[in-house]
């Protein structure tokens, strides 16, 4: 899990530096569909460092709930997807 951490850090701190080269593209008065391909760049990004910490929780928190046999735990990081699946949607 430390390997996949790091590289989840990795991924949102080069999202920083790209909203920071946004940021400045528009105190440039930067063309603003250059300025729109980059903040969908960073969504996309974004979008797939969420992914990854998603697949992270369901391989160790989820798991290590399910394989516990405690049915409060499950109950509780099961709730914790539905959650965020809700969110997802909106």
């Amino acid at each position: 899990m430390g390997k996949q951490r790091a590289a989840i850090v990795n991924r949102l701190k080069r999202i920083e530096g790209q909203g920071r080269g946004v940021a400045q593209m528009v105190d440039e008065g930067r063309y603003c569909i250059e300025v729109l391909n980059q903040v969908q760049a960073i969504k996309a990004a974004l979008a797939r460092a969420e992914s990854e910490i998603l697949k992270d929780h369901a391989a160790g928190c989820v798991a290590e709930a399910i394989g516990s046999g405690d049915g409060e735990a499950q109950g509780a990081k099961f709730g914790e997807l539905i959650d965020l699946i809700e969110k997802v949607k909106r």
